[in-house]
């Protein structure tokens, strides 16, 4: 019997994605297991994390794979220790903090070792017969094995397939692959002949009863189009997700740092996507920088997007950096990317496992990420606005690539927070930026600090006293300094 687990609310989510048969390969294997990956839960506590999203753990063909061919969506995968092995490793996350989703692939199954494929030996043409779809609307960028979901059949067996995670694993939740796929046959969902409606309804049907029967369960939609139409309620004609993976946030975070010119980055762009949100609720939508995705499919890691040949080069090294501390900071649920903390370089690949000896010789990385969740987490009692809805971005130096914004829930001390980012090759110092009250602001963290990075300039980033006048339509400014390609966090300490 699965434990009774409440996962943390949308405010307070840190997500890790990870691929369980790279991400701890012990010695001498090929690939990780969930026992090895329960190995690391500590690691991944004592870094803030509390929620893992692992891709795809169902059946897949062969030992290795991304997990994106499911051939048996009722079987845990055998090589990572099958349902034991996931059960352990959800509990063993559970009895740390760390809530657990599971990655499930609706759009396609297989397309090779299907079980299902012309299952009772009927089929028009070359479809596959009872449970897919047999004319056009079987084609995928994965292959023609779309799920008829206009089946009654065939929508109980993925709706009894999304509740078994939940049910007998006791998963917290669930982060439906491109469901613009399920929703379009193309990917074209504007255009009415592209739509499949039977699959809108298909996604409303399983997030209304997961939402009923497990209120504080989360699932999350990678549909890439930026509809806010996927989170809104059902009951509104939304699709009823809890909040969706956010292209608005992170394609102009990896564009804005991977510029080779200062003149070429576009401060509005990254205006834009410091405040999108979706229905309203700025934590219905999951905010990164890397995913196995953007790390993958032509792309790399976000450092040797930067500097190819020299991925561990300052430029890299800071800007990857600035663009972690956008994700802890921005409104949004942030989300890493397995080894992204220690600077992993190159892209994904299944068969390559993390080099965790990265760990120790970018130690100072793994400290600024570990900072940055707790001050995202509101670990010391001094940012609580990260945890908010509110942003106002109210400062933006064109000529020296200098943003600044404020972030809050209700307000004042120990809540308002002001995070300035400096997209340049030369410090930037006397930042004179709008603040709402009096007193002292603290640099909570500055990502040019020494301590990330012998690397690093150490540019100095010191409190300051706020003085009177009308700034950025604040009542008070204060004047900071803040490293190249860095950002800092500042906030005031609680009144007594």
């Amino acid at each position: 019997e699965p434990d009774r687990f409440s996962p943390p609310t949308l405010d307070q989510l840190i997500v890790y994605e990870m691929h369980v048969g790279s991400f701890h390969v012990p010695e001498g294997k090929s690939h990780g297991t969930f026992d090895s990956a329960a190995e690391k839960l500590p690691y991944l506590k004592d870094l803030g994390i509390n929620a893992i999203e692992l891709m795809p753990v169902a059946e897949f063909a062969g030992d290795l794979s991304w997990g994106y061919n499911p051939a048996c969506p009722y079987a845990v995968e055998s090589a990572y220790g099958g349902p034991e092995g996931l059960r352990h490793l959800i509990k063993e996350a559970h009895a740390i903090g760390i809530a657990v989703i599971i990655d499930v692939v609706y759009n396609h199954f297989g397309p090779s070792d299907l079980g299902l494929w012309r299952f009772d030996g009927w089929s028009e043409g070359e479809g596959g017969g009872i449970y897919f779809y047999n004319d056009h609307r079987s084609a995928t960028p994965w292959g023609n094995t779309r799920p008829d979901y206009g089946r009654g059949e065939v929508r109980t067996y993925i709706r009894d397939n999304a509740m078994m995670w939940l049910e007998e694993y006791g998963a917290d939740g669930l982060r439906w692959d491109m469901t613009v796929f399920i929703r379009s046959c193309q990917g074209n969902p504007g255009d009415p002949m592209d739509d499949l409606s039977d699959g809108w309804g298909l996604m409303q049907w399983i997030n209304k009863e997961v939402h009923q029967r497990f209120p504080r369960a989360i699932t999350i939609a990678e549909d890439l189009r930026d509809s806010e139409w996927l989170v809104r309620g059902v009951g509104a004609g939304g699709a009823g997700f809890s909040t969706q993976w956010n292209a608005c946030f992170v394609h102009p975070i990896r564009d804005v740092m991977t510029r080779t010119e200062d003149a070429h980055r576009d401060l509005a762009a990254l205006h834009a996507a410091l405040t999108c949100r979706f229905d309203g609720d700025a934590f219905k939508r999951v905010i990164y920088s890397e995913s196995h995705d953007e790390v993958a499919n032509g792309n790399a890691r976000l450092p040797s997007e930067i500097a190819p040949d020299e991925p561990t080069a300052l430029p890299a090294f800071q800007r990857s950096n600035l663009a972690a501390a956008l994700v802890f900071t921005a409104p949004g649920v942030p989300m890493i990317f397995q080894g992204q903390e220690f600077l992993q370089d190159e892209w994904f690949r299944d068969d390559v496992p993390l080099d965790w000896s990265r760990l120790a010789e970018f130690s100072g990385v793994h400290a600024l990420y570990r900072d940055l969740a707790r001050c995202r987490s509101n670990a010391q009692g001094v940012t609580a606005g990260l945890q908010g809805q509110s942003i106002v971005v109210h400062h933006v130096e064109d000529d020296r690539n200098v943003v600044g914004f404020r972030r809050w829930r209700e307000g004042g001390k120990g809540d308002d927070v002001v995070v300035i980012a400096n997209l340049s090759a030369f410090p930037a110092d006397d930042i004179r930026i709008g603040v709402p009250s009096q007193g002292w602001w603290r640099v909570r963290l500055h990502t040019d600090a020494a301590v990330y990075g012998a690397e690093l300039e150490g540019h100095p980033c010191v409190d300051t006293e706020a003085i009177p006048g009308d700034w950025d339509g604040e009542p008070f400014s204060i004047q900071v300094a803040v490293g190249a390609y860095a950002a800092a966090i500042l906030s005031q300490d609680k009144s007594n």
